[in-house]
């Protein structure tokens, strides 16, 4: 199959997704590699750390579908409700 767009070794936060992987929320280890973003494929409450944050933020409501320009470290188990959470690299 042919790519008209090959990795480089430029790839950015900024620069699309080549790859995905589910995440299992977890309340103390940390994502094994810092996504570029988030999709969340059912709704809910996901409690997540950001690379540079100090404290966990929750973010209500995410809907389904939703895909969050945010670069967690860590995807809580605890208060995290949303479901089918993937890490877009």
């Amino acid at each position: 199959m042919a790519d008209p767009f090959p990795l480089s070794s430029t790839d950015s936060v900024s620069a699309p997704a080549t790859d995905a992987a589910a995440v299992t929320p977890h309340d103390v280890n940390e994502l094994p590699v810092i996504p570029k973003a988030l999709y969340v494929g059912g709704g809910g409450d996901i409690v997540m750390r950001g690379k540079a944050g100090t404290a966990d933020q929750t973010w209500k409501n995410v809907p389904s579908g939703a895909v969050l320009a945010f670069r967690a470290r860590y995807v809580r188990a605890t208060g995290t409700t949303a479901t089918n959470i993937l890490a877009i690299f």
